[in-house]
């Protein structure tokens, strides 16, 4: 699975869509007409890319891109005249229509390894805590442990499922939790 979403506002081009992408050794998670759509498909899946047209059933691309998580990307299939004066951030690959499968295939491969790549290298950024980001957890723990009498090991692992539940580092969780004891 490559975590892609294809999003176009007519079901029967984002069913074509799949299918072309499917040829090509892809397997979109979702199917959408509409951006609120998207951007539930994308909470459910963390990162990935989305392939969408120019306009969703509800608002243009550039609405949504202004939505997306930072570990999403976007590759707009659109004509050039619909996006000629339209500004993009970096988040945004353009696909001049009509296009072609080789074309598609392979930035779609560029896009998928470089959401891949930069998760990756976040990850491997947070596994090394520094010691004030280590006090700022124990002080978070102390206070589970203290406020809702938990074990050490219990407040740690509540750390754990909220960060993950709200898509947010243990830290910044860590600092929610002092901030709201305060």
């Amino acid at each position: 699975m490559h975590n892609i979403i294809v999003a176009f506002a007519k079901q029967t081009d984002a069913q074509n869509f799949k299918s072309i992408l499917m040829r090509g050794g892809f397997e979109p998670a979702y199917t959408c007409t509409t951006g609120a759509q998207v951007l539930t498909a994308m909470e459910s899946l963390g990162s990935g890319v989305v392939v969408c047209g120019y306009r969703l059933g509800d608002m243009l691309s550039t609405e949504l891109s202004k939505d997306m998580p930072a570990y999403f990307r976007m590759l707009l299939v659109a004509s050039p005249a619909k996006v000629e004066e339209l500004t993009f951030s970096e988040q945004v690959v353009y696909l001049p229509s009509p296009l072609k499968k080789e074309d598609l295939y392979s930035t779609l491969t560029m896009m998928v390894e470089g959401v891949q790549s930069r998760r990756k290298k976040i990850k491997e950024k947070n596994r090394y805590r520094s010691v004030e980001d280590k006090k700022t957890i124990d002080k978070a723990k102390e206070v589970l442990m203290n406020r809702h009498h938990m074990s050490e090991p219990e407040a740690h692992k509540y750390l754990q499922k909220c960060a993950m539940d709200s898509g947010t580092s243990m830290l910044e969780t860590a600092e929610m939790v002092l901030t709201l004891n305060e």
